[in-house]
């Protein structure tokens, strides 16, 4: 199986009221408790924007300098992601057009390089 990052820009997605906002939790929650009942899901969050950035950090001469502001200039945000356990390209592919469809919203998909680790009650897992 291989690991695939799954991911929207919160740049990508339109405003919406709280109703619409409650409508696309509803539908997506359908689409996470598939990918559960399949075993592919491994992790996933959303509902990151400007307004969930706790600071940013910097290498200064070998030590990290944490500053509240400004932060890195860019006008992309992660705005969520789901990270799968899948066999293949086309597995993700499907599971990326499910979100996307149920979002109405575009999603990338990054394939990771290798296994990732995971720590859990203090061992490091795979």
């Amino acid at each position: 199986m291989t690991e695939y990052l799954i991911a929207f820009n919160d740049e990508w997605v339109p405003d919406h009221t709280a109703e619409e906002v409650r409508e696309k939790a509803t539908a997506v929650r359908a689409v996470i408790e598939e990918m559960q009942a399949d075993g592919v899901l491994i992790f996933t969050n959303g509902g990151l924007d400007r307004s969930t950035v706790v600071c940013s950090v910097e290498p200064v001469a070998g030590t990290p300098v944490f500053t509240d502001g400004p932060y890195v200039e860019t006008k992309e945000h992660l705005g969520g992601f789901a990270v799968v356990d899948v066999p293949d390209d086309a597995a993700a592919r499907y599971w990326a057009g499910r979100l996307a469809t149920v979002l109405d919203w575009p999603q990338e998909v990054h394939r990771f390089r290798g296994p990732g680790q995971v720590r859990r009650n203090g061992s490091v897992e795979r």
